[in-house]
C-alpha cells in the first residue's frame, strides 16, 4: 500500500548533514519526493512510497543524524504525487 506525507520540521539541524541524512535514507527505503530548507528556517520533507517504508523515514526524520535537535515535527497527510526519485531542492 503506498502512502504520501508532508514533514515540516523545526529545530537545529546543520542543513548539510540533515539533507544527506534524510537522502542516504530515503534512497535506502526507495522513497521518493523531495526535501527542501523554506525560508523560515524550517525543512520540509515530501515523502511517499510503501507505506511501511514512508512511516520508517518519519521515525528517522525526527531523529536526525547527531548533533541535531529536531524540537517538532508536523506530519501532513498528502496525495499521492508518483515522483520518479528522492531530491534535494535548493531554492
Amino acid at each position: 500500500m503506498k502512502k504520501s506525507v508532508r514533514l515540516h520540521i523545526t529545530g537545529s539541524v546543520q542543513s548539510l548533514f540533515y539533507e544527506q541524512f534524510i537522502m542516504k535514507h530515503a534512497l535506502d527505503l526507495k522513497i521518493r519526493g523531495y526535501l527542501r530548507k523554506l525560508e523560515d528556517g524550517r525543512v520540509e520533507i515530501f515523502a511517499e512510497g510503501d507505506h511501511e517504508n514512508v512511516n520508517k523515514l518519519v521515525s528517522i526524520a525526527k531523529i536526525g543524524p547527531q548533533h541535531s535537535q529536531i524540537r517538532n515535527i508536523v506530519e501532513t497527510p498528502e496525495r499521492f504525487q508518483d515522483f520518479k526519485e528522492f531530491k534535494i531542492i535548493r531554492i
